[in-house]
């Protein structure tokens, strides 16, 4: 399998933010916890607003970063899944079943088994947070195998981290949207109707859909809808044509790589992991909330992966690469349990109460490490073991 340049591309700069990443998380935590304490979590906090006419927005810095920079995030999101269903690895169902099938596993026993820890509580509703997948991370941590960790099994995992996030987003949108002001919904949807007629009539200008895309942008955070859905639906409407290097869509998401993998995520994990660290550890990683954080992801996300896997190959409704072992498949199932962005994201949807958010993203980052490690470990020994076989 050759992959495209832009596959290859995507791959390069996701693998090497998950290590940027890494680093900033590690930095957040030492700021918060020996050198700056409460103000470094103040300084998220602070407000920062401007009017327009009567366009009036006045959010804290964290808001700013959550709500409009991950939009730009949850836009490219959009265009590598476009393009995944359009050209890519999901254009294909042959190719596309087995990581649909891992896909829905992946998501499905994850939540279960939130919910089953927490079904009747305040904290039910974080159910959607252990079946995300940070691509990033996993991408990372699978480049650090070596170059012979077979290419078949970073398109299966890319593109099933790619088909999580599009169940994210369809979770967040169903599940995490607040109370619905339906007047700026409708504005929202028929700026989209309006962007996708001229999508339609071949209008290539992108100019024009990023102006769109902004006054569509507020009239989504004004709606009650989580505001980053516009990215995804703005990468919808933005002209694909042919999927060559001279289309809209694929300048577009080429171009914004870079700033998303090293300027927008780092900051994102700035702003979101300076967790101060007091009580017991003990006590904060036993709670319902917490354990079925850490079981969804470490437990559901690779058993949930392999089993539909195993169905889909045993009733032939796919195949299993011949370059892939099921070892390494499990690896990558490992994985996949890394949630850190969108579980961490999807965490701040889903609680109010910080002690909750704290002991959330204390629970993921505790089981995107362990999930990195075995993951890293597993994927390891398979690819060591076949290429002695």
């Amino acid at each position: 399998m050759n992959p495209t340049k832009l596959f290859s591309d995507f791959f390069n700069s996701e693998k090497s933010s998950g290590i940027v990443l890494i680093i900033s998380t590690a930095f957040s935590l030492l700021l918060a916890n020996f050198f700056i304490g409460e103000s470094y979590l103040d300084f998220w906090h602070q407000k920062i607003g401007f009017s327009i006419g009567s366009f009036n927005i006045n959010l804290s810095i964290e808001h700013w970063i959550n709500d409009g920079l991950m939009a730009i995030f949850f836009l490219l999101v959009g265009l590598e899944i476009e393009r995944e269903i359009y050209a890519g690895e999901l254009s294909n169902i042959k190719n596309a079943s087995l990581p649909i099938a891992a896909a829905i596993g992946g998501m499905a026993i994850p939540a279960l088994i939130h919910f089953a820890f927490n079904a009747g509580t305040t904290t039910q509703n974080g159910f959607g947070i252990p079946m995300a997948t940070d691509i990033a991370f996993a991408l990372g941590i699978l480049s650090l195998a070596g170059k012979r960790v077979p290419l078949v099994l970073k398109v299966f995992l890319t593109a099933l981290a790619i088909m999580d996030d599009l169940g994210a987003i369809m979770i967040i949108a169903i599940f995490y949207t607040s109370e619905l002001q339906t007047t700026y919904l409708l504005f929202a949807l028929g700026i989209f109707a309006v962007l996708f007629v001229l999508n339609r009539l071949k209008v290539h200008h992108l100019i024009w859909y990023i102006l769109g895309g902004i006054i569509m942008w507020y009239c989504m955070l004004q709606s009650g809808v989580h505001a980053t859905i516009t990215g995804v639906l703005l990468a919808f409407v933005i002209p694909f044509g042919n999927g060559s290097e001279k289309t809209v869509s694929y300048r577009l998401q080429h171009w914004l790589h870079i700033p998303v993998a090293f300027i927008i995520v780092p900051i994102f994990a700035f702003a979101n992991t300076g967790i101060i660290f007091s009580g017991s550890l003990a006590d904060t990683l036993t709670t319902n909330n917490s354990l079925g954080i850490i079981a969804g992801l470490l437990i559901g996300k690779p058993l949930g992966i392999l089993l539909l896997c195993v169905i889909a190959v045993k009733l032939k409704l796919a195949k299993l690469p011949e370059e892939v072992n099921w070892l390494q498949l499990s690896g990558a199932g490992v994985l996949a349990g890394i949630g850190f962005t969108m579980s961490i994201f999807i965490t701040l949807l889903a609680f109010n109460d910080a002690e909750v958010i704290q002991h959330s993203k204390i629970a993921i980052l505790l089981s995107s490490l362990l999930a990195g490690v075995i993951g890293f470990l597993l994927v390891k020994k398979s690819t060591s073991s076949s290429v002695i076989n």
